[in-house]
């Protein structure tokens, strides 16, 4: 759902380069959460944690959100920050970062 907005709202999907970020997208299921298709990726895991029932698996799922955090979605926001400012400080300000 989250590259389908990012596709109506001709912006870019690629998480290498938020510099080429064309719109900020706040609609969708960008209402709930700032990085679905993050929570996307660490739900996946959650599954497949289950799945295997497997103890070391979910041991893993907090260095998830860390790495995340830290490397992908830190530096992201920064980019965003610069590209849209007080529209994304509202935003910001309104909508969680996974839930």
């Amino acid at each position: 759902m989250g590259v389908l907005e990012f596709s109506n709202a001709g912006t870019t999907v690629d998480p290498r380069t938020p510099h080429q970020s064309e719109s900020l997208v706040v609609k969708g299921v960008y209402r709930f959460t700032r990085n679905p298709m993050y929570l996307g990726f660490f739900l996946m895991l959650v599954a497949w944690e289950i799945f295997l029932g497997s103890v070391f698996a979910a041991l893993l799922l907090p260095l998830f959100v860390v790495y995340m955090n830290r490397f992908q979605i830190l530096p992201e926001e920064r980019h965003m920050r610069a590209l849209f400012g007080e529209d994304y400080d509202r935003y910001v300000s309104e909508v969680r970062r996974w839930l």
